[in-house]
């Protein structure tokens, strides 16, 4: 006697509500991808201009104190002789001009903004050497939006950011959605602004 195999699966239908929640997360996940690059350059670029008033977001400045009591006072450096100081600290060919804000005190201007002052009466002397921070100027100057096809790129960006957290709203439901712990920290989150501002 030969029984009968043959089963039939039946497919469990999703729901609305499972269906857009599975697209919640595509969405929310392709979005996260493709953006993640901006994302960091702007929370990167941010903290350094939250700080930017102690911190050059485009420089590093290396202060070189030195002690030169060649040039007496009361003498006025030539140009050769302002090249010949700063090559004497490393900065060949780096001369801009050179000049003396008060009496017997020297200040020559370098190229990419360091400089170098010398006090001629006392023999002291500073070089500020400013080198520019890898990535980071770059990245500030991304924030700063230096032109319109970024202006439409960094727009779309916003957007994208809207909507992903909106899709992050619909991917969970019960206890970890907005009707539970998720709804919490929504609330949390609001808050946090909203009391900063009104204690500044």
């Amino acid at each position: 006697m030969v029984q009968n195999t043959d089963t039939t699966t039946h497919k469990t239908k999703s729901t609305p509500a499972a269906r857009f929640r599975k697209w919640s997360r595509w969405i929310h996940r392709d979005l996260s991808y493709f953006f993640a690059g901006i994302l960091i350059i702007y929370c990167i670029s941010g903290v350094y201009m939250n700080h930017r008033d102690t911190v050059n977001v485009h420089y590093t400045v290396e202060r070189l104190e030195f002690s030169n009591t060649s040039y007496s006072p009361g003498t006025k450096l030539s140009e050769q002789q302002a090249r010949d100081l700063i090559a004497a600290y490393g900065l060949t060919d780096a001369y801009t001009k050179h000049y003396y804000p008060k009496e017997d005190y020297l200040k020559i201007f370098i190229k990419g903004g360091s400089s170098l002052e010398l006090n001629q009466k006392t023999g002291d002397g500073v070089v500020e050497i400013l080198s520019k921070r890898p990535l980071v100027s770059d990245m500030v100057k991304l924030h700063y939006n230096p032109g319109k096809w970024w202006t439409w790129f960094s727009d779309f960006f916003c957007i994208a950011m809207i909507i992903v957290v909106i899709t992050g709203f619909t991917m969970m439901k019960g206890s970890n959605g907005l009707v539970g712990r998720g709804g919490l920290l929504l609330l949390a989150g609001i808050l946090v602004p909203i009391i900063i501002l009104f204690t500044l």
